[in-house]
């Protein structure tokens, strides 16, 4: 567990880590974002009056836990080879006893394996073993009633041959292409399937994120994006929760997310690693005037993006700035 210095560990010192905000910070934020905005003014963001700016620091505790779980299931697919490995060749093995190459770690990822000596062939259940089956829109014949003259093989109007069916009554089906039967869509044509026991392996990157409480109306799930200052990271198979930690509530996430991953991961799945960080966030509320209106928007993130939900300059999509 990482020890704090006794500098490090005064939360002021790390507060004085985030820049201050500053009048011409926050207007060429607002700027670049209005810039961004097909439908906004930027003559609002160049003449506002900026009145007061209220900077906060939040704080963001994450815990990430990457686990892999097993699962698996009966399958079958069309038998294209004649080499089978079946139980002749040793008993299948346990879930968790079959090697596998995991990904990166904190990378999710699926895939799927064919569990050795488990397979087996059987004669295809849809077409028994035959290959083929009748097709249903012609019942077999290859032929159906023409739908332009209903098999009257003339035009009821002037008693002349259906052009469609050359007199007929009857046309190509368009279903089987007149053969009377279609390749078995189950076994591909092959009459026997090889049937097994399928390994499915999915390896999940779980979060657990608390953000500190703030005194403004901004949504809070924009904070989840938004780029931090890391004060702390720590990595390991298992992390462990944070003591003596400069901000309480940060500790005390740290207690809880570490308890419900162990709770609801360690029984149903295998833990290969976890990491747990803790970031400021710095938020600056703006309160501005333009037009005789007083306004307010918000630049958060170490990246100083923009919330701006009252924005003055604001128009519809397709309509002329005026």
């Amino acid at each position: 567990m990482r020890k704090f210095s006794e500098q490090r560990n005064n939360p002021v010192f790390l507060e004085c880590r985030i820049p201050k905000m500053t009048a011409d910070v926050a207007r060429n934020a607002l700027l670049g974002f209005v810039n961004s905005k097909c439908c906004y003014g930027n003559r609002a963001a160049g003449e506002l009056v900026i009145q007061e700016l209220k900077q906060q620091t939040l704080h963001r505790y994450r815990l990430e836990t990457f686990n892999e779980t097993r699962v698996s299931e009966r399958t079958f697919e069309p038998c294209t080879n004649a080499l089978v490995d079946g139980p002749q060749n040793g008993a299948p093995p346990q879930l968790w006893d079959i090697k596998v190459q995991a990904p990166q770690m904190f990378q999710e990822d699926t895939k799927k394996f064919r569990v050795p000596h488990s397979s087996l062939v059987k004669e295809c259940h849809k077409c028994h073993g035959r290959g083929r089956y009748k097709c249903s829109g012609c019942h077999g014949a290859g032929r159906m009633r023409c739908v332009t003259c209903c098999g009257a093989k003339h035009r009821s109007k002037y008693q002349k041959r259906c052009q469609m069916c050359s007199g007929t009554g009857r046309k190509r089906c368009s279903t089987c292409s007149g053969r009377g039967n279609k390749t078995c869509s189950t076994c591909q044509g092959e009459k026997k399937l090889l049937h097994f026991i399928q390994l499915i392996i999915t390896w999940k990157n779980n979060v657990y994120e608390f953000i500190s409480d703030d005194q403004f109306n901004f949504p809070r799930e924009l904070l989840s994006t938004a780029m931090g200052d890391n004060i702390f990271k720590e990595e390991n198979t298992l992390v462990y929760p944070l003591v003596d930690f400069p901000y309480p509530d940060m500790a005390l996430a740290s207690q809880r997310a570490i308890a419900e991953h162990r709770a609801a991961f360690t029984s149903t799945s295998n833990i290969l690693h976890q990491r747990q960080t803790v970031e400021l966030i710095p938020v600056t509320e703006v309160h501005y005037q333009y037009a005789g209106k007083v306004y307010l928007y918000y630049v958060y993130g170490m990246e100083n993006k923009v919330y701006a939900l009252d924005y003055p300059e604001r128009y519809c999509c397709g309509c002329t700035i005026i």
